[in-house]
């Protein structure tokens, strides 16, 4: 079923990802050494989420701003024709101004810039407005998934702090009339009932139901899933790639029992990069990318899930960037002590 206010028909027209960029902050954080700090150990974590390490350190721009670069250089396009900068993120550099102008001005651009916040959907909604915009004439634009998790996480804490880390993917996305890469189908969906059981309030770290975020989860995963397939026209067996939010590896392999998904056509990097929010997607695609395994004209389908409740889905015709080795995560140097695990949140002073 389509989520409330979800068009049955989606317009076709080229959305080609033009150029990639991840980025991850240099420092390193393994499951040993949060086990230094926590009741845990490297088995446990890797049993029940599918984690042995993740990145910390950097700023939300910071991160934003290395992957953006990069994305741009492969794209070889002139920076000044990016009309729009949309960057999805829960963790910005303040509650106020958004961290999306500072991050198009360090680029050289006066184009409009705006933050989008639906957590970890963020990277799959911000999609959907992308191609809207392409729609409405624009030629190019740059979007972002960015999140610096270590200021709402609390490393001692063990339901908690063995899942985020910090990270960025960027995209140039083209208007491209030839349709050869299209938007086939999509799905969004919230469900602000299910507010209290991921959260964060100003100034503290994030509190979690972990079942019921689990049990959550698995069950949008599987209705928008079906929701955008079913505007694209689609089944399941169309798919040939599925990249989800890499939130813990037993909610996508208890989605995709149900689904019908093999864990052999799934983009997954949180084994090395953790739960990096509205960057876990464009990391992992960056990677499938480098690695072959996302060509073009396969049917790829990007899920995100996420606090809220938000949830969506996009099936894509795959057209993508002619150098894709280059899409590898690049490292950000960390600087300073900020890069130390800590339970509290930091101070914007």
């Amino acid at each position: 079923m389509n989520s409330p206010g979800t068009p049955t028909a989606a317009p076709t027209m080229g959305l080609r990802f033009a150029g990639l960029g991840t980025a991850l902050p240099a420092n390193v954080v393994t499951n040993d050494k949060l086990s230094e700090q926590m009741d845990t150990s490297d088995q446990w974590i890797r049993e029940r989420t599918g984690i042995t390490e993740r990145r910390l350190g950097s700023t939300t721009s910071e991160l934003a701003l290395a992957a953006a670069r990069s994305a741009i250089e492969q794209s070889a396009i002139d920076p000044n024709s990016i009309s729009q900068v949309i960057l999805a993120t829960t963790t910005p550099d303040y509650i106020m101004p958004g961290t999306a102008p500072a991050v198009a001005h360090a680029l050289g651009l006066e184009c409009g810039a705006f933050d989008l916040q639906a957590v970890c959907s963020g990277w799959v909604y911000g999609m959907v407005v992308a191609n809207a915009m392409l729609h409405q004439g624009l030629d190019n634009l740059l979007l972002i998934g960015a999140d610096a998790m270590e200021q709402i996480t609390d490393y001692t804490d063990r339901g908690t702090g063995i899942l985020f880390g910090n990270g960025a993917g960027a995209a140039i996305l083209q208007r491209n009339a030839d349709a050869r890469g299209e938007l086939l189908g999509w799905d969004l969906g919230s469900n602000g009932k299910h507010v209290k059981i991921l959260f964060s309030e100003h100034g503290k770290t994030m509190t979690m139901d972990g079942k019921e975020v689990f049990r959550q989860a698995v069950t949008v995963m599987q209705r928008s899933t079906r929701a955008a397939l079913a505007m694209a026209g689609l089944t399941v067996d169309d798919v040939d790639f599925v990249i989800p939010h890499q939130a813990n590896v037993r909610i996508v392999e208890a989605a995709w029992k149900r689904l019908g998904f093999s864990m052999e056509q799934t983009g997954l990097v949180l084994d090395h990069t953790g739960n990096t929010s509205s960057a876990s997607i464009p990391l992992a695609l960056g990677e499938a990318v480098a690695d072959g395994r996302v060509t073009d004209g396969k049917i790829v389908l990007f899920l995100g899930f996420g606090a809220g409740m938000t949830w969506g889905a996009n099936v894509v015709r795959w057209h993508g960037p002619s150098n894709p080795s280059s899409t590898r995560a690049v490292e950000v140097p960390v600087a300073g002590n900020s890069a130390k695990i800590t339970g509290e949140a930091p101070s914007h002073d």
